[in-house]
């Protein structure tokens, strides 16, 4: 039985985590130093852009379809597991548009048709259907809109603690509050053990998912993946009502600013992208997060008087000089596996981030090769 360690449970982790649970003949173990979906994850607003999204070809595209077609199924699965509600919004995403040029729209048109090709479907709408199905969005700037219906939204924190409960029910073994001190080699291509807090592990696989993490793990391997901190700021506003039409309810888009319905007239609005001034320290922008607010307002004017009712911001890993995410082979390992530095695609990528995983433990075991870093990015949003 071949034992797999991961190290690290945000979404991504704990989507390996499950995923892996259904392979026979694995022994799982998963250390965090923290609980579940505490970093980047509990802070994302799990608006998950696939078909809406430029990526046309290549593994960009490939792991977005993978992963929007898998939640279909993996959500009621999960519910079903663990009695559990996962939030999941099947509405669709509506990306507004505010620019009337003719590239603008033709670059939309041709993602039209791209997208049927593929088998996915995609609608203009223009302002006067724009303003009958949705009648809460008012600016006058806006041109149209892209209409994605069967892209999804979801409650990223629900989503990891049901995958950590069925991939437990399943066998696997969380260790939380467990740092990892160093790691150990016995040959130059095999780790063979990690010393932590609670004392050491010894297994065949490891795989780093470990978002911000990652960098000092690999470290003490000397080979530094090296991925930085970008914050977003969010927060949670309250209509007491919903906005336009109440049985519609898409999360809404324009400008990198989203507007999340998640129930009971509440609405997520973020986020900001706020880069490290000097080192990696980066406190909070409140100016940047207020005007994210304000754009939400100019889109959406009766978001004017909602009360707000919290604030939060969340580091997001983002590879250096390199394509988000990084998934594969550590350099120089045979047996380490990096799945990390998703930037701002986590929540979207981790059904994909977890067959990629299973798929180089399952083809090492079986006497095949692994994919190794150069060809695994999947670009960022």
């Amino acid at each position: 039985m071949s034992h797999v360690v991961i190290i690290g449970c945000g979404v991504v982790g704990a989507a390996i985590a499950y995923e892996l649970s259904l392979v026979k003949g694995l022994k799982i173990t998963v250390c965090d130093r923290q609980p579940p979906a505490q970093a980047s994850t509990g802070a994302a607003l799990g608006v998950l852009m696939g078909a809406i999204s430029q990526k046309i070809k290549g593994k960009a595209w490939q792991m977005r379809q993978t992963s929007i077609q898998r939640y279909e199924t993996l959500i009621p699965e999960l519910e079903a597991l663990t009695g559990r509600k996962i939030p999941f919004n099947r509405q669709g995403i509506l990306m507004l548009l505010s620019d009337s040029s003719l590239e603008g729209m033709s670059a939309w048109e041709k993602l039209v048709e791209v997208r049927h090709s593929q088998g996915w479907h995609l609608e203009i709408w223009d302002t006067a259907k724009l303003k009958n199905i949705c009648p809460q969005i008012n600016n006058e700037k806006i041109t149209g809109a892209v209409y994605s219906p069967q892209d999804r939204q979801l409650d990223p924190t629900a989503l990891t603690l049901a995958l950590v409960e069925a991939a437990q029910q399943n066998g696997v073994t969380f260790k939380f509050g467990v740092t990892v001190l160093d790691a150990t080699t016995s040959t130059p291509e095999f780790c063979d053990r990690l010393e932590t807090t609670e004392g050491k592990i010894t297994a065949d696989w490891f795989v780093i998912a470990a978002g911000l993490g990652s960098t000092p793990l690999t470290a003490k391997l000397n080979q530094r993946i090296d991925i930085r901190p970008v914050l977003g700021q969010a927060l949670q506003m309250r209509a007491g009502h919903p906005l336009g039409n109440p049985d519609f309810q898409p999360a809404i888009t324009g400008n990198d600013v989203h507007i999340v319905p998640v129930g009971s007239g509440d609405y997520w609005v973020g986020a900001t992208v706020e880069f490290p001034s000097n080192g990696d320290e980066i406190p909070p922008n409140q100016e940047l997060l207020e005007s994210v607010r304000e754009q939400a307002i100019a889109f959406c004017p009766e978001l004017a008087t909602a009360t707000i009712l919290r604030t939060w911001s969340g580091l997001r890993p983002r590879p250096e000089g390199r394509p988000a995410p990084v998934i594969g082979k550590l350099p120089g390992f045979s047996n380490v596996l990096l799945a990390t530095g998703h930037y701002r695609n986590g929540v979207l990528l981790a059904p994909a981030t977890a067959y990629a995983i299973r798929e180089m433990i399952i083809s090492q075991g079986m006497g095949g090769t692994s994919a190794t870093l150069s060809d695994q990015g999947a670009g960022e949003e």
